[in-house]
């Protein structure tokens, strides 16, 4: 299937992959080349969730490249607060813009978005689901810091369960060889069952464990997360998770001396400050380089054609279990198992329940 929108990092094949990546690094060397790249293009960002870096660095990305941005960060300041439904707003926007990203707390919305929209959508994050283009960051700085991704020791550490990152950074890096995970978080935290499923589909070497300390010296590259008080029903659960991992100076003795340390931030507790100043940490240039390869790959994505909307219909009678599905807020939306695994629901991948 050609690329038309950014829902997953599946989206993304190993060719297309190369091809951002190279048109990324082309953007470093030559960013006068590319300064009105976009002029005449309009981007609209749909944040129904709060975001520092993802928002910013996205129009931060398309004003370098000479276009236009619009959208909000407030939902209640716009038409869904008078009851609008998703797919209204969506067919809205893209009415105006050349591409959509969006930001929701609803797991699945963006694929959700794509079945209504004229113009590419791009995922910033759908609740604890997915979020590819951090994982485009990822894979950026992987490479820029390492000069290949392959042969790697990866930890995964802190909020495994909602951490959005993780679940797609975890489907790009099974795609890469001789990669191996070690899985480290709270068992109450640990990484949802459609993950594990995929990394044994894959014959994936991986190891799940509670002591980020008994790892440490092994890793290539460890990637901290923090526990997402907005996830959280019970706030008491939360609160006793919250620091189960701290990662500072003293710990980081044991590590390798070219360990990468990664963080899609905003960071809480669990990198300590002392840890800044050390040549092993990584995300605040993982954040730069998020800008550019955000620039790539709207370059690529805001000259594609419109294109209409494809009727819509039904494949499954399945209702999804998960509260935080996209449809549980908005039940007009056409019923979708994922192909091949009928009993699984196509926006958020948690199970399906038949009437």
């Amino acid at each position: 299937m050609a690329f038309r929108h950014l829902i997953s990092i599946e989206d993304v094949s190993m060719p297309l992959w190369e091809e951002l990546y190279a048109l990324c690094e082309d953007i470093m060397a030559r960013p006068k080349a590319y300064s009105l790249a976009c002029s005449g293009k309009v981007l609209a960002t749909l944040f129904f969730e709060p975001s520092t870096r993802t928002n910013f660095s996205f129009q931060a990305a398309m004003m370098r490249l000479g276009g236009s941005v619009f959208g909000f960060s407030e939902p209640s300041a716009t038409s869904t607060a008078k009851g609008e439904t998703f797919a209204d707003t969506v067919r809205m926007m893209s009415s105006y813009a050349d591409a959509i990203v969006i930001r929701s707390p609803y797991e699945g919305a963006a694929l959700a978005a794509s079945l209504y929209s004229e113009v590419p959508i791009i995922n910033a994050g759908d609740g604890g689901h997915l979020h590819p283009t951090q994982t485009l960051t990822d894979l950026t700085t992987i490479r820029r810091k390492r000069g290949a991704i392959e042969k790697l020791t990866v930890g995964l550490c802190g909020d495994l369960l909602y951490g959005r990152t993780i679940h797609s950074l975890v489907l790009a890096l099974s795609r890469f060889p001789e990669i191996s995970f070690y899985l480290i978080s709270p068992r109450e935290l640990s990484i949802p069952d459609y993950m594990l499923a995929h990394l044994k589909q894959l014959n994936q070497k991986y190891i799940e464990t509670t002591n980020l300390e008994s790892v440490l010296p092994q890793l290539d590259i460890l990637y901290m997360t923090r526990v997402q008080r907005e996830r959280f029903d019970d706030p008491a659960k939360y609160e006793r998770l919250k620091n189960v991992f701290i990662l500072n100076r003293r710990k980081l003795m044991a590590a390798k001396e070219d360990l990468l340390v990664m963080h899609p931030l905003p960071r809480l507790e669990e990198i300590a400050r002392d840890v800044d100043d050390d040549p092993r940490a990584a995300y605040f240039e993982q954040a730069r380089l998020g800008m550019f390869i955000r620039m790539a790959l709207l370059y690529k994505m805001t000259h594609m054609p419109r294109i209409p909307a494809e009727p819509l219909r039904d494949n499954t009678e399945g209702v999804c279990v998960n509260e935080r599905c996209i449809t549980r807020r908005e039940p007009y939306l056409p019923k979708l198992a994922k192909p091949g695994a009928l009993g699984q629901c196509e926006y958020c991948d948690k199970n399906l329940l038949t009437r």
